[in-house]
Protein backbone atom coordinates (compact mmCIF):
# COMPACT_ATOMS: atom_id res chain seq x y z
CA UNK A 1 0.00 0.00 0.00
CA UNK A 2 1.72 3.71 -1.10
CA UNK A 3 2.55 5.55 1.87
CA UNK A 4 0.91 8.75 0.03
CA UNK A 5 -2.80 9.11 -1.22
CA UNK A 6 -3.76 7.80 -4.33
CA UNK A 7 -3.61 10.81 -7.39
CA UNK A 8 -6.50 13.02 -7.15
CA UNK A 9 -8.33 14.26 -10.32
CA UNK A 10 -10.61 17.61 -10.61
CA UNK A 11 -12.96 17.57 -13.54
CA UNK A 12 -14.70 20.66 -14.31
CA UNK A 13 -17.59 20.06 -16.39
CA UNK A 14 -21.29 22.07 -16.69
CA UNK A 15 -22.57 18.71 -18.89
CA UNK A 16 -24.21 16.25 -15.82
CA UNK A 17 -23.89 13.58 -18.67
CA UNK A 18 -20.48 13.78 -18.63
CA UNK A 19 -19.96 14.16 -14.79
CA UNK A 20 -21.97 10.91 -13.88
CA UNK A 21 -20.61 8.92 -16.93
CA UNK A 22 -16.68 10.30 -15.47
CA UNK A 23 -17.56 9.19 -12.36
CA UNK A 24 -18.29 5.60 -13.15
CA UNK A 25 -15.42 5.61 -15.30
CA UNK A 26 -13.31 6.47 -12.09
CA UNK A 27 -14.97 3.81 -9.86
CA UNK A 28 -12.96 1.53 -12.50
CA UNK A 29 -9.74 2.69 -12.07
CA UNK A 30 -8.28 1.49 -9.09
CA UNK A 31 -6.18 3.96 -7.05
CA UNK A 32 -7.51 6.98 -7.95
CA UNK A 33 -9.70 9.89 -6.95
CA UNK A 34 -12.18 11.90 -8.78
CA UNK A 35 -13.62 15.35 -7.47
CA UNK A 36 -15.93 17.11 -9.93
CA UNK A 37 -16.79 20.75 -10.51
CA UNK A 38 -19.85 22.20 -12.02
CA UNK A 39 -18.91 25.49 -12.88
CA UNK A 40 -15.11 27.83 -12.24
CA UNK A 41 -15.79 29.00 -9.66
CA UNK A 42 -17.36 25.82 -8.22
CA UNK A 43 -14.13 24.48 -8.96
CA UNK A 44 -11.98 27.53 -7.67
CA UNK A 45 -13.40 27.04 -4.48
CA UNK A 46 -12.65 23.13 -4.23
CA UNK A 47 -9.04 24.29 -5.25
CA UNK A 48 -8.99 26.17 -2.36
CA UNK A 49 -8.97 23.17 -0.35
CA UNK A 50 -7.64 20.22 -1.96
CA UNK A 51 -4.62 19.92 -4.49
CA UNK A 52 -5.22 17.93 -7.57
CA UNK A 53 -2.86 16.48 -9.07
CA UNK A 54 -4.44 16.43 -12.70
CA UNK A 55 -7.20 19.17 -13.70
CA UNK A 56 -9.53 17.72 -16.80
CA UNK A 57 -11.75 21.37 -17.58
CA UNK A 58 -14.07 21.76 -19.92
CA UNK A 59 -13.56 24.96 -22.46
CA UNK A 60 -16.87 26.33 -22.38
CA UNK A 61 -18.03 26.23 -18.76
CA UNK A 62 -21.73 28.59 -17.54
CA UNK A 63 -19.68 31.30 -15.86
CA UNK A 64 -16.31 31.11 -17.35
CA UNK A 65 -13.93 29.17 -20.23
CA UNK A 66 -11.53 27.20 -19.54
CA UNK A 67 -8.78 29.53 -20.33
CA UNK A 68 -10.04 31.96 -17.92
CA UNK A 69 -9.92 29.40 -15.35
CA UNK A 70 -6.54 28.64 -16.07
CA UNK A 71 -5.64 32.45 -16.00
CA UNK A 72 -7.46 32.93 -12.39
CA UNK A 73 -5.50 30.51 -10.89
CA UNK A 74 -2.25 31.77 -12.55
CA UNK A 75 -2.97 35.06 -11.21
CA UNK A 76 -3.63 34.11 -7.53
CA UNK A 77 -0.57 33.22 -6.02
CA UNK A 78 -1.45 31.19 -3.48
CA UNK A 79 -3.15 28.99 -5.71
CA UNK A 80 -0.57 28.82 -8.38
CA UNK A 81 1.70 27.85 -5.31
CA UNK A 82 -1.20 25.30 -4.28
CA UNK A 83 -0.97 23.68 -7.75
CA UNK A 84 2.66 23.89 -9.10
CA UNK A 85 2.46 20.37 -9.47
CA UNK A 86 -0.87 19.74 -11.40
CA UNK A 87 -1.29 18.42 -14.70
CA UNK A 88 -3.78 20.76 -16.61
CA UNK A 89 -6.07 19.07 -19.23
CA UNK A 90 -8.02 20.93 -21.82
CA UNK A 91 -11.34 19.50 -22.91
CA UNK A 92 -13.24 20.35 -25.90
CA UNK A 93 -15.84 18.95 -28.68
CA UNK A 94 -14.58 22.66 -30.55
CA UNK A 95 -11.79 21.71 -33.55
CA UNK A 96 -8.78 21.99 -32.15
CA UNK A 97 -6.46 23.57 -34.06
CA UNK A 98 -6.38 27.34 -32.66
CA UNK A 99 -8.17 26.40 -29.00
CA UNK A 100 -4.91 24.09 -28.26
CA UNK A 101 -2.53 26.67 -29.10
CA UNK A 102 -4.39 29.20 -26.55
CA UNK A 103 -4.86 26.37 -24.79
CA UNK A 104 -1.26 25.90 -24.08
CA UNK A 105 -0.27 29.36 -23.64
CA UNK A 106 -2.92 29.41 -21.21
CA UNK A 107 -0.71 26.84 -19.09
CA UNK A 108 -2.36 23.62 -20.13
CA UNK A 109 -0.22 20.40 -20.26
CA UNK A 110 -2.77 18.23 -23.05
CA UNK A 111 -6.02 18.78 -24.78
CA UNK A 112 -8.44 16.21 -25.45
CA UNK A 113 -11.21 16.36 -27.84
CA UNK A 114 -14.73 14.93 -26.86
CA UNK A 115 -15.74 12.41 -27.13
CA UNK A 116 -13.39 11.37 -24.58
CA UNK A 117 -12.09 7.52 -25.69
CA UNK A 118 -12.94 6.43 -21.82
CA UNK A 119 -11.52 2.68 -22.43
CA UNK A 120 -8.13 4.30 -22.37
CA UNK A 121 -8.74 7.14 -19.74
CA UNK A 122 -5.91 5.13 -17.31
CA UNK A 123 -3.41 5.02 -19.42
CA UNK A 124 -4.08 8.73 -20.31
CA UNK A 125 -3.91 9.67 -17.00
CA UNK A 126 -0.83 7.77 -16.40
CA UNK A 127 1.06 9.67 -19.18
CA UNK A 128 0.00 12.56 -16.97
CA UNK A 129 1.80 11.27 -14.29
CA UNK A 130 3.80 8.49 -14.49
CA UNK A 131 5.63 8.47 -10.86
CA UNK A 132 2.59 9.16 -9.26
CA UNK A 133 0.26 6.85 -11.25
CA UNK A 134 2.90 3.44 -11.67
CA UNK A 135 2.53 3.98 -7.60
CA UNK A 136 -1.63 2.68 -8.12
CA UNK A 137 -1.35 0.29 -11.38
CA UNK A 138 -2.83 -3.07 -9.68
Amino acid sequence: MPDRPAPLVLYVEDDRIHLILMEEVFRLLPGWELRCAETGAEALTLMSGCQPDVLLVDMHLPDMTGLDLRTRVAADETLAARLDHARWVAISADNPGELVRAARAAGFDDYWLKPIELAQMQARLQALLPTRAEEFVQ
